[in-house]
């Protein structure tokens, strides 16, 4: 009888199921703000990106340089990233990914980096290293793969006399480095020079240019020597110019062997009547190292804070150095400027070609003339920046100030220099 019922209920029930039609699912109604709020968001589309590489110096004899490079170049990439809220291509917008490797101030070490950034980071363009002979590696593999590298760390005249059609580089050559200074040494009764050079690109090029402007403004070259890139006792050299009792030493070369130059200079008692030096002066850390000893030295510079320029992106000098030592903690030298103002020229390129195809960027490179914080850019066959003088700078109460050219100083020469034994 149990057995019966059951059967009879399975019956039942089979029947209801075949002649009932099947509904269509009811759509889930839609969630409300809570709920949305409540339920976790999908991910954003993925943004677009161009990958920027660089070797720079963090370790090795270039790492104090180096360093002002690498924090050029991040506050330019934060800034375009965070503020500016990306490079415009047309109508879209990218993001910048930065990829920086330490080159250790080794030519060998740079070209494999620079050839790793192309080959497996997949990098669209380059930034420069910090020196002459370091871009010069660099840029001789960019060449090789057709990738642009702007760069503002290299000078030597060399770098621009090999036919290069991806290299270009916003700062003054290193031809020129020495002209407004010693246009104004001459200018103060100046006659006569010796010049000291370290034996690589870039000190050889100030070097020869330096022969050249002071012949120009009628000084007499007394001397023109050549020390090693690993000097560490230049005594026996300010001994022999000593002798030569010249009213203008220039010393050609980069901030380690700078501070030495002046050090042994003080040491024998060479006192000319104006001491120059190419990469250091220019540096709060050169003051700070050498105290007293940097009172009046003469350097040339390709950026002070005090100059007048004014561009649409960082605004004057003055705004920039604002910005860095907030970033920072540390007022910025030339070679920290020249670096942001080198991924800018890339940025402002970019945006003028409407595209990431190195062919067009470099033909909005080669049409470019603009006005920037860091002062004007406009860039000749060779991909050298024609358009901006290099100042001077020099020392004065632990001080640097601009003392040339005229329309940008704004302090007076101090010639002839104390002598050290009077400091």
């Amino acid at each position: 009888m149990r057995k019966g019922y059951i059967l009879f209920l399975l019956a039942v029930l089979t029947l209801l199921l075949t002649a009932c039609p099947q509904q269509a699912a009811t759509p889930a109604p839609e969630p409300t703000k809570a709920e949305e709020a409540a339920q976790p968001t999908q991910p954003p589309a993925e943004e677009k990106v161009i990958r920027i590489g660089a070797a720079v110096s963090e370790t090795g004899r270039f790492a104090r340089e180096g360093e002002d490079t690498r924090q050029g170049y991040i506050l330019w990439q934060e800034w375009v990233n965070n503020e500016y809220g990306g490079i415009k291509v047309g109508d879209e917008r990218y993001k910048v990914e930065l990829i920086i490797y330490d080159d250790e101030s080794n030519p060998d070490t740079v070209t494999k980096l620079t050839e790793k950034l192309i080959t497996e980071d997949k990098v669209q363009f380059l930034l420069g290293p910090y020196s002459s002979g370091l871009t010069k590696a660099a840029s001789a593999i960019s060449e090789k793969y057709k990738i642009i590298m702007v760069e503002g760390n290299g000078a030597s005249d060399s770098l621009f006399e090999r036919g290069f059609k991806y290299l270009f580089a916003v700062l003054t050559p290193a031809s020129r480095y020495t002209q407004s200074g010693l246009k104004a040494l001459a200018d103060a009764g100046a006659k006569s020079v010796v010049i000291a050079y370290k034996d690589s690109p870039f000190p050889k090029s100030v070097a020869q240019g330096a022969e050249k402007w002071a012949k120009e403004y009628g000084m007499e070259v007394l001397a023109m020597e050549s020390y090693p890139a690993d000097i560490k006792d230049a005594t026996a050299l300010m001994t022999k110019f000593k002798d030569l009792n010249p009213d203008v030493f220039v010393g050609a070369g980069h901030f380690v062997d700078g501070v030495l130059l002046a050090r042994n200079a003080e040491e024998v008692a060479f006192t000319p009547k104006a001491f120059m030096l190419t990469v250091g002066p220019s540096n709060p850390e050169f003051v700070e190292e050498l105290g007293k000893t940097a009172e009046h030295i003469i350097g040339p510079t390709q950026w002070e804070r005090t100059m007048k320029w004014k561009g649409s992106y960082f605004g004057t000098p003055e705004d920039y150095a604002k910005r860095y030592e907030e970033r920072w903690g540390e007022p910025p030298t030339y070679q920290a400027a020249e670096s942001t103002a080198t991924a800018l020229a890339l940025h402002i390129a970019i945006e003028m070609a409407g595209s990431l195809d190195s062919d067009a960027v470099r033909e909005a490179l080669l049409n470019m003339d603009v006005m920037t914080f860091y002062g004007p850019i406009k860039f000749d066959e060779t991909g050298k920046n024609t358009a901006k003088p290099m100042g001077a700078i020099q020392i004065q109460n632990g001080n640097i100030v601009v003392i040339a050219p005229k329309e940008a100083a704004v302090a007076d020469l101090i010639y002839p220099m104390t002598p050290w034994n009077e400091r």
